[in-house]
């Protein structure tokens, strides 16, 4: 049984949560120190998306197990929200996009990442076949395609065509997802360019159906395009959780910062030989997978500790077009919405 389908009854209450009150489905507090702090449960955006390679990778090399934990990794289900289920206790922790800590801050939830797996965001802005689009100033009067309406790819989509003068009225948001319904997207006409990441993107190179306008998957590809670093892929928790568990977040850490320099030292191909096979599968064979990784390995922070000006910008960004940061942004506390002091004791050992 492959991971992304080995907790269905978990994923069929994870579905609930977004849409009913939790007492039904809740577990245990998320704030609450944990009942065997060795077992932790983990979500991740997308287990087989490379920005979350950390993820399946740590317990793939044996790294949790090492640090005397059992971690429980599920895929979060498709229109499920990852951050309801955290907050609401369902799980112990989420692997996610960093920005995703300033929104919840906003609500009154203190979530903070604990290991910043990425200071870039790994996306790329592809552009289809035969499309007019030579830079951002062409994206007017154009269909956009985006992971789904408030996403982060939804927001970077935004500001990057703000940059040009662009407003949201100036062309067509397209909820495209990610995978096979991008590139369908892509290549019928659905969207004219759109925002991805490997290996969607790895294989839309490969086929043929688009080239890159605007690669962050590199500091010198983010820097350009947002003016700064934009920390991206991290495991956030709920701050509770983390001050009422400091050992096991701790071991965590370890696990995660172990290896993120087993992705610096090795090539795409070690990395793809680790990983399950239906991921490459999944993804075009081994060789696009392979070069997939390779083409985004580059973006994970090996140090695992919170790049302090990038979390700014992070917060720039949201606040000109995230409605729930947008004129709050002096209210945000962003030393509440990350932690260096974990990677940074892993980082040391």
């Amino acid at each position: 049984m492959s991971r992304r389908s080995r907790t269905t009854a978990t994923a069929a209450c994870l579905l609930a949560v977004a849409a009913v009150p939790l007492a039904g489905c809740r577990t245990q507090s998320s704030g609450a120190a944990a009942e065997n702090p060795n077992e932790v449960s983990i979500m991740v955006g997308g287990l087989d998306k490379v920005i979350y390679l950390p993820a399946e990778l740590t317990e793939r090399l044996g790294y949790f197990k090492e640090q005397g934990l059992t971690v429980k990794l599920e895929s979060q289900p498709s229109g499920a929200s990852a951050e309801t289920a955290l907050v609401a206790g369902q799980v112990n922790g989420v692997v996610g996009f960093y920005d995703h800590t300033i929104d919840l801050q906003t609500k009154g939830k203190c979530i903070e990442s604990v290991v910043q797996f990425a200071n870039v965001p790994g996306e790329v802005e592809i552009v289809g076949k035969g499309k007019s689009i030579a830079s951002t100033k062409d994206l007017k009067g154009k269909k956009l395609g985006i992971t789904s309406a408030g996403s982060s790819t939804d927001f970077l989509t935004q500001y990057l065509a703000g940059k040009a003068g662009a407003s949201t009225a100036d062309y067509t948001t397209v909820a495209a997802g990610a995978g096979a319904t991008f590139i369908a997207a892509l290549q019928n006409g659905g969207i004219d360019a759109g925002m991805t990441t490997d290996p969607t993107a790895q294989q839309i190179k490969e086929k043929g159906l688009g080239t890159v306008l605007l690669d962050m998957r590199n500091e010198e590809g983010t820097k350009a395009a947002l003016g700064g670093l934009y920390p991206a892929s991290s495991i956030y928790m709920d701050c509770a959780y983390v001050a009422a568990n400091p050992q096991t977040v701790q071991k965590l850490a370890n696990a995660f910062v172990k290896t993120l320099g087993f992705i610096n030292d090795h090539s795409g191909a070690e990395i793809a030989a680790k990983m399950p096979a239906d991921y490459a599968s999944g993804s075009g064979g081994l060789a696009s997978y392979t070069a997939a990784i390779d083409a985004s390995k580059g973006m994970f922070n090996p140090t695992g500790v919170m790049d302090a000006e990038g979390a700014k910008n992070v917060l720039t960004v949201l606040s000109q077009f995230n409605p729930n940061v947008k004129g709050k942004a002096d209210t945000v506390d962003l030393s509440k919405t990350y932690s260096t002091e974990f990677a940074t004791k892993a980082s040391a050992t």
